[in-house]
């Protein structure tokens, strides 16, 4: 088995693949009654939480596989040449002649949006039909999108528990629970996780409790039971309040949001995902984690769709001494 040394990977991402339909106006909502409105733009561009990610990770300098599954449509397509157009590994990614590629259509005003989804192809990667080829040449796993994986089941923590045992950290995003279940299964992933990286509402309903501070402990404390290392860091997208981290027994840090006037919020937290994951694979402290975080998403809001602004480490680095000051 490789060293962590010897991995030519640095982040083996599974997850979802699905282009964005992206409807950007001032006031995108739709009049029904067969009326016609005109909005300043429609496009395509990369969508999804988990490909999104993995571009804000290549950006970063980071060396990044995909494992997941298209349909044999112009959506799949499309997706599986940009990715590899942004240095992203796609070659463990897997054509399904039977369904469609997912997609979604996003309506955004540029400071709030609202997001329509026909799964298709979304859920239906097994973790199971991995290669182990491939997860023995990575140093990281992240998985993305986690309550839209339905084929998977509790497989995921399982990948994560053989992961571990290979030497490889793990992290996961649950995103949004479209069928309001939020249910248990957060807390197997928890479990196998070093990092779980849910936005403020989601951390709200995974723990059932409001208070936020209360709710990320309680993951904290969650994710260690049954652990000797700590158990996961829980770190929390708060948007235009910045972002908040801890582990098990540990205080709370914070950090506020870099300020940046918005084109575009899609994507911001994948992309606040890639520079966590980022500094924290590079061995920094959780302030720092946390702040190049909050560099990368903003950053990434400055063009319309989730993978256009994303900053490349140069970039991120120079607004971050910028943010800094002298």
């Amino acid at each position: 088995m490789p060293s962590a040394a010897e991995r030519d990977l640095d982040i083996l991402v599974v997850g979802e693949i699905n282009p964005d339909i992206l409807v950007a106006d001032p006031d995108p909502v739709p009049v029904f009654g067969e009326v016609e409105r005109v909005v300043r733009s429609v496009r395509m561009t990369v969508g999804s939480s988990s490909a999104i990610f993995a571009c804000g990770a290549a950006r970063l300098d980071l060396r990044v596989a995909f494992c997941g599954i298209v349909g044999d449509d112009p959506f799949g397509w499309f997706m599986l040449q940009a990715m590899a157009a942004r240095g992203i590994d796609v070659s463990a990614c897997s054509v399904d002649r039977d369904r469609p590629t997912g997609a979604t259509i996003i309506l955004t005003s540029g400071s709030d949006r609202a997001m329509l989804t026909a799964l298709g192809t979304i859920g239906a990667l097994d973790p199971e039909a991995i290669p182990g080829a491939l997860l023995e040449r990575a140093r990281h796993v992240h998985v993305g999108a986690f309550y839209l994986q339905q084929a998977g089941g509790g497989r995921f923590a399982a990948l994560f528990r053989e992961a571990r045992e290979q030497g490889l950290t793990t992290s996961f995003d649950p995103n949004w629970d479209p069928s309001g279940h939020w249910d248990g299964a957060v807390d197997e992933m928890l479990r196998t996780a070093d990092v779980f990286l849910p936005n403020a509402a989601e951390a709200r309903r995974i723990s059932g409790i409001d208070d936020l501070d209360r709710a990320v402990v309680a993951l904290a404390e969650r994710g260690a039971v049954g652990r000797s290392d700590g158990g996961p860091i829980v770190a929390v997208k708060l948007g235009a309040a910045g972002a908040l981290a801890c582990r098990a027994s540990a205080p709370i840090v914070r950090v506020p949001a870099m300020p940046i006037e918005p084109v575009d919020t899609t994507g911001a937290g994948d992309s606040f995902n890639a520079g966590f994951l980022r500094a924290w694979l590079d061995g920094r402290d959780l302030e720092a984690c946390l702040t190049l975080g909050a560099v990368c998403g903003a950053l990434s809001t400055r063009q319309l769709g989730g993978v256009d602004g994303q900053p490349t480490r140069t970039e991120a680095r120079d607004a971050l001494a910028r943010w800094a000051g002298p």
